[in-house]
């Protein structure tokens, strides 16, 4: 990474909010993500006990991806309709691929999601992480594609060239390299990593 890019980002930001993400016009934007309450209902609606029930995982799946400020208008009746659509077996196998992605083989489980969603045109990065980030907003991310590719660019992430064709490879080196950045910011930044997200975007657009 650029580190002096980085920390010329983190001067701005805290030039302009002294209190980091405490300061009262971050917590006015916070609001209207509702951070707080898309986790209680990640880490309530998919904490492995629930696994037992697929319908009432996907359902909770669908309310995340729908209600998340950070997943397109455009994705959110797509995703929901395609829910509804599947069949049994494609059901089953989407909700054990979530399941593996939060409490297992998180390389396979993200893998079997991908190969549920690709054929119907909705393997995409949000549907895909929006679950994750949620359910541990302190070490997983939310990949947004001009975002990430943006990021990369501007502050010379070493190792990783973003592609929109989803991957579980692509996703685990992004988020190292979000966490790695996150580590040597200010610590009124560190709040989660959707916020640190936040924060890389407004940077590049400063």
């Amino acid at each position: 990474m650029n580190r002096e890019k980085l920390k010329l980002a983190e001067k701005t930001f805290l030039t302009r909010c002294p209190e980091g993400f405490s300061s009262p016009e971050m917590i006015e934007i916070a609001k209207k993500h509702k951070m707080e309450r898309m986790v209680r209902m990640a880490q309530e609606g998919l904490s492995e006990d629930k696994f037992e029930n697929t319908d009432a995982v996907l359902e909770t799946m669908r309310k995340i991806v729908t209600a998340s400020s950070m997943v397109s208008v455009f994705e959110k009746p797509k995703f929901r309709d395609l829910v509804n659509g599947l069949s049994s077996e494609e059901r089953d196998a989407l909700a054990d691929g979530l399941r593996m992605t939060l409490h297992g083989n998180q390389e396979e489980g993200f893998t079997q999601m991908i190969a549920v969603l690709q054929p119907y045109k909705m393997a995409k990065w949000t549907v895909l992480t929006a679950c994750l980030v949620y359910y541990r907003p302190d070490t997983e991310v939310f990949i947004k594609p001009t975002t990430a590719k943006n990021v990369i660019a501007h502050f010379e992430l070493e190792g990783i060239e973003y592609s929109p064709k989803a991957s579980y490879e692509f996703y685990r080196l992004y988020r190292d390299r979000i966490n790695e950045m996150k580590a040597v910011i200010d610590k009124r930044l560190q709040v989660n990593n959707a916020a640190f997200c936040g924060f890389l975007l407004m940077s590049l657009e400063d």
